[in-house]
């Protein structure tokens, strides 16, 4: 798939070493534009439709985060590219798909571009065609605490779970909710085996009931029941794999 794209890097020299190798090793990329600060890369993602942008931490008047900041909720990937590793964690936190450093490696850049391309593609397929789950049996059974002793649970019947400190709320197909003592980490765990993905920090959920998956920052899903949970920019690969 064609990946349309801008950089954003205040140095040009530095620009037209990225935009060369791109022409070259990466032609599945177009590159619509360049930009030199936050301001100019602001207009550029504002008139474009974008699917990338390669982006340089420190920029005149502003840096990436502010930058990310400005655009709040977007459906670009970001591919950091800088020379100070010290950036990498804030930028994983800021939901990089991948961080590049200078001098920039042709195969890393490869690489970073073709992830790019592989969830885009899976992104567009969950968009425009049915949702198909990986065929995952689920027969199994879960015992929850109680005051008086343990509640059992199928586990085709839990909708997600969500994570309260120390507690998990499990949300069940006939509504029904349940709290209890545990982690949300404890509840991944046991149901590894089963069609269920950690989608962010708070949701755990089964893959058999979502119906829509909707593009964003991390995106979102929508369940069987209505309920729409975010994802995290970080686990977006994991629900993806999930599908067909």
């Amino acid at each position: 798939m064609k990946l349309k794209a801008i950089i954003v890097e205040d140095e040009k020299t530095s620009r037209e070493i990225l935009k060369n190798y791109i022409k070259k090793y990466c032609p599945q990329v177009t590159v619509l534009g360049e930009a030199e600060n936050v301001d100019e890369a602001l207009v550029l993602i504002k008139s474009n439709d974008l699917d990338l942008v390669f982006l340089d931490v420190e920029m005149p008047y502003g840096n990436a985060f502010d930058l990310l900041e400005k655009v709040g909720n977007h459906t670009f990937e970001t591919i950091f590219v800088t020379a100070y590793n010290q950036y990498a964690i804030e930028a994983l936190n800021k939901h990089a798909s991948y961080y590049l450093l200078k001098p920039i490696s042709i195969d890393e850049l490869i690489k970073a571009v073709d992830y790019v391309v592989e969830v885009k593609a899976k992104e567009n397929d969950l968009q425009n065609t049915v949702l198909i789950p990986k065929t995952i049996t689920d027969t199994k059974k879960i015992t929850i605490p109680t005051q008086d002793g343990f509640e059992v649970l199928e586990i085709k019947d839990i909708l997600y779970c969500k994570a309260d400190d120390n507690y998990t709320h499990i949300f069940l197909q006939n509504e029904h909710k349940k709290l209890v003592s545990k982690t949300l980490k404890y509840f991944e765990e046991i149901l590894k085996e089963s069609s269920f993905a950690r989608i962010h920090k708070s949701y755990l959920v089964n893959i058999n009931y979502v119906t829509n998956y909707k593009k964003g920052k991390g995106g979102s899903v929508v369940l069987t029941n209505g309920k729409e949970l975010s994802v995290s920019s970080s686990k977006k690969g994991e629900l993806l794999a999930f599908f067909k």
